[in-house]
């Protein structure tokens, strides 16, 4: 059986998040997302707008999701030999980076492939956010 493992704070779930999830499955027998703590996301000097328990219930409904689990820490290698994970996969917007050549030679080390997914332009939590933020201000200045 061949595992796959990726994860992400899953904020404001959208279509960059079910394309990275699909393509994961249909590489794998069994998809194992880590959804990342509130904690880990402050840590990270940002809030999530949907709290942890939502973000991983909304993860857990995917169709193509096995199995969510809570990602507690950035220790890539830790959580794939966790999953006993074949595969790690992530967007290809952190690929050559210096901190995923790092991770890679982790995870090579636990027996562990990166795959790296076409990021989806134009859509990112962080967008989606932003564009809620300036439509309530404008709604607010109108009243």
């Amino acid at each position: 059986m061949i595992i796959g493992y990726t994860s992400g704070v899953y904020d404001l779930f959208h279509i960059g998040h079910v394309n990275i999830l699909r393509n994961a499955k249909s590489m794998c027998d069994k998809l194992i997302v880590g959804v990342t703590i509130d904690e880990l996301v402050s840590y990270k000097g940002k809030q999530p707008v949907i709290p942890y328990h939502e973000r991983i219930e909304v993860v857990r409904a995917c169709r193509y999701v096995d199995v969510a689990i809570p990602q507690n820490n950035m220790d890539k290698a830790a959580a794939a030999k966790k999953c006993q994970a074949s595969y790690l996969f992530v967007g290809d917007d952190w690929y050559a980076t210096e901190k995923w050549q790092q991770h890679e030679n982790e995870l090579a080390e636990v027996g562990c492939k990166v795959i790296y997914f076409p990021y989806t332009q134009g859509t990112s939590s962080t967008l989606i956010n932003t564009t809620l933020n300036h439509l309530r201000n404008n709604n607010t200045d109108n009243i």
